[in-house]
């Protein structure tokens, strides 16, 4: 029995709360937090046998960490080179004000001012916040022996950003590639179940009571865009991720099922309209002839066989050649109606076009390779 279109909608941002309970212990917040831990505990320890003047800076070690532990490694590793930008920035305008003049209100102002333009540059993204907060920490707290001040800070730092970056490395980074491929597979089920309700409407006693096909739309678009961002979460976790090796997976080839499954959208968005039109006049008039209901919807059962055949991983090229056949029935009923006013074909025209084009759409890849 499927899942409700609404079901499923809610069912793609929360999917990995649905995950057996190693996955959800090993791709959640919770794996985030200890690791954080972790490393911040192994900065403070490691932090007083750092050589030189950075050994009397030893908090800033555990800072470090902290900022480098993101959700990914990647991500990781951005953050913490960013961070270490930032803070070099902002040394460089306090060392400037050390150099030409004393630390004053005026110049103290003068220098977190330009640290806030310098942090608006696009490279330095989140962390560019850290350029005007290392001017403030070097003049304010560094004082009279700011340079020794600002050894010790960003040197402590990177070691704690250096912690931070082996704590993901080694324990478990995220690999979420288990949500984007259970995102793809809903999306294709709410797919299906679109088709199969709007078929079955299609020879049910009209007006049928069953509208939720009709109301589907933003359904349809919001899920497209929450499995993009479940396939980009998982492109994300596997750059640079050990784990990526153990668990191959063709990204590319999801983003290309993902294309396919937002241009079905597309068609079916459009006969979802049309056929609304149809049966509750809504937004414009329509007409479907009786006849023509029955063959039009065994084309739309026909096209959601083949996304259940996809989605079970069997070879498509049976149901699509069954659809493709079923399709050309509807078409010559439709050419049987040649005595009709136009006009009123128009309807079966345009969902019969917008059927072809899916087909079309789900052939395109051979093999059971399409998305459909």
């Amino acid at each position: 029995m499927r899942t409700s279109g609404s079901a499923l909608r809610d069912r793609i941002p929360a999917i990995r709360s649905k995950l057996p309970v190693k996955a959800w212990v090993t791709d959640s917040r919770l794996l985030l937090a200890g690791k954080t831990s972790l490393a911040v505990g192994i900065a403070w320890l490691v932090a007083p046998f750092v050589p030189g003047v950075s050994a009397e800076y030893p908090y800033y070690a555990p800072l470090g960490a902290l900022i480098s532990m993101t959700p990914t490694l990647m991500g990781s590793v951005r953050v913490g080179l960013q961070t270490l930008v930032g803070l070099a920035a902002g040394i460089a305008l306090a060392g400037a004000v050390i150099l030409f003049a004393s630390p004053n209100v005026l110049t103290i102002a003068l220098v977190v001012g330009i640290g806030v333009l310098v942090s608006g540059f696009r490279w330095l993204r989140q962390s560019g916040g850290y350029a005007p907060v290392a001017a403030l920490f070097v003049l304010i707290v560094g004082g009279g022996d700011a340079e020794s001040y600002s050894v010790g800070y960003i040197v402590q730092m990177g070691v704690g950003i250096a912690v931070g970056l082996l704590v993901n490395f080694t324990i478990y980074p995220p690999l979420r590639v288990t949500a984007a491929v259970a995102g793809i597979h809903d999306f294709r089920t709410l797919l299906a179940t679109h088709l199969d309700e709007m078929a079955e409407a299609l020879v049910d006693n009209w007006p049928p009571q069953n509208e939720n096909w009709a109301e589907r739309s933003d359904t349809l678009r919001e899920t497209a865009d929450a499995v993009r961002d479940a396939l980009r979460d998982a492109e994300e976790t596997g750059k640079g991720n050990p784990r990526a090796r153990l668990h191959q997976r063709d990204i590319g080839s999801d983003y290309a099922d993902l294309y396919d499954l937002e241009s079905i959208t597309f068609h079916v968005r459009d006969m979802t309209d049309v056929i609304a039109a149809a049966i509750w006049e809504r937004s414009f008039a329509a007409e479907l002839p009786a006849e023509l209901r029955g063959p039009l919807s065994d084309a739309l059962h026909a096209m959601s066989a083949v996304l259940e055949s996809r989605n079970a991983g069997d070879d498509v090229d049976a149901a699509i050649a069954a659809a493709d056949t079923s399709l050309e029935e509807a078409l010559v009923r439709l050419d049987d109606q040649h005595d009709r006013a136009p006009s009123s074909l128009s309807t079966a025209a345009s969902v019969a076009v917008s059927a072809r084009r899916i087909l079309a759409i789900m052939a395109k890849r051979p093999n059971g390779a399409a998305a459909g």
